[in-house]
């Protein structure tokens, strides 16, 4: 930003996306994230291949979109189940349910709470780390291996065509002649 330039202000609706809100045409409404460009902005970002705009929002409705943990949809009936021949009063039946849903889905608020932001955190540091690693320095040296043995790899393909593929393709072909037949007595 240039100095003498007035700042434009942007509001950011950081409502929470719970609470069902509707709008005047029916549609949901959309949290700002960021700025649209002004126009001399608008220019640079399609012709500057040194600036990339990353617009990854999260995803608030759908939050495992991969599936990863369909192993914890547990409800109380895959916990606890009675049988036919042994039943408890229905009172007894309906207090258990409602008492497992509300400690299931509020100790998990309350750990979240507590453990969210820092495994985040330590989750982002990890992931920057063996990027960084992955990219600087594991990268690099394969590169630097499959080059100095390039004469290796193609010796060994033609130890294999010359030598190994013939011997098993004509073991193959003889084995190829016998079959076996299990029959029960």
């Amino acid at each position: 930003m240039m100095k003498g330039e007035d700042s434009e202000e942007v509001e950011i609706d950081l409502a929470d996306s719970s609470e069902p809100e509707e709008s005047d045409n029916g549609e949901e409404p959309q949290t700002l994230w960021r700025a649209p460009p002004a126009v001399e902005e608008e220019e640079n970002i399609h012709t500057s291949t040194l600036v990339e705009i990353s617009d990854t929002k999260p995803l608030i409705n759908v939050r495992d979109p991969r599936g990863i943990n369909d192993c914890l949809k547990v409800t109380f009936e895959d916990v606890i189940a009675e049988p036919v021949s042994v039943r408890s009063g229905d009172r007894v039946w309906i207090w258990s349910h409602a008492l497992f849903e509300v400690c299931r889905v509020w100790i998990y608020r309350i750990v979240t709470v507590l453990l969210a932001i820092p495994m985040s955190i330590i989750s982002g540091v990890l992931f920057a780390i063996l990027s960084c690693i992955h990219i600087w320095m594991i990268g690099p040296c394969i590169q630097c291996v499959f080059i100095g043995t390039r004469w290796l790899q193609s010796l060994w393909n033609i130890v294999l065509g010359v030598i190994v593929r013939p011997f098993l393709t004509s073991a193959g072909r003889c084995c190829g002649g016998f079959s076996v037949h299990l029959a029960k007595e």
